[in-house]
């Protein structure tokens, strides 16, 4: 089951749990959204609503986006032909297991925040999931595939478009710093890596962007 998969591999990296499986809020049929998203052309959507002090969420996903997937399973080979659906299904994870996280304690989430975390979470899990493919190469094309070819879709972002290109700028601004450090291939480097992504992830929105701002 490839997102329950996705999920124990975002809370190895940043060793965070979440009470509950992904696919305990899995929507794969469209007709099922509510009205006001139902339309959007997307493949993953995470959809949250708040009612007398409870949140409700639903994470959808396209259900010929998990076929393929199926078909060509990342976690035991990434490579050109499924990154894309990959990254879609590692975003959507990411969306929920983040927002479940704080949701748990009691700490408000911001969309930028929310989409800032998901864009370091693609290179992050990336890197790791290739190391173990692949060990002794470096996957130099993620930075370039993640922040120099990828495009913000007008269609998709449903006039999010700046919120979208702040979370990149600042998401590849942080993942080079992590890329540097993870270039020295030491134990000791990837040990430290860790230290500071759990840190990060624990920051607050405003804190997590006063970091990346103080990066040389």
């Amino acid at each position: 089951m490839i997102l329950r998969q996705l999920q124990a591999l975002i809370g190895g990296i940043y060793d965070v749990s979440v009470a509950h499986d992904v696919y305990d809020f899995l929507v794969t049929d469209r007709r099922r959204l509510p009205p006001a998203v139902r339309s959007h052309p997307t493949d993953e959507q995470l959809v949250v609503a708040s009612a007398n002090g409870e949140l409700g969420v639903s994470l959808y996903l396209d259900p010929g986006l998990l076929d393929r997937l199926q078909r060509a399973d990342p976690l035991e080979s990434l490579h050109e032909g499924n990154v894309a659906d990959y990254w879609t299904a590692l975003e959507g994870v990411s969306h929920f297991v983040y927002l479940a996280w704080n949701s748990g304690h009691d700490k408000p989430v911001s969309l930028l925040e929310l989409e800032l975390q998901a864009e370091i979470d693609k290179f992050v899990a990336s890197w790791w999931l290739l190391k173990r493919q692949a060990p002794g190469r470096f996957p130099a094309e993620l930075m370039r595939l993640l922040f120099e070819r990828t495009r913000i879709d007008p269609a998709l972002a449903a006039g999010r478009e700046e919120i979208y290109r702040r979370a990149s700028r600042y998401a590849e601004r942080f993942c080079r710093r992590i890329e540097r450090a993870l270039r020295e291939r030491g134990v000791a480097t990837e040990r430290e890596v860790l230290t500071e992504l759990r840190r990060f992830y624990r920051l607050t929105d405003a804190r997590k962007r006063e970091h990346i701002e103080s990066l040389e």
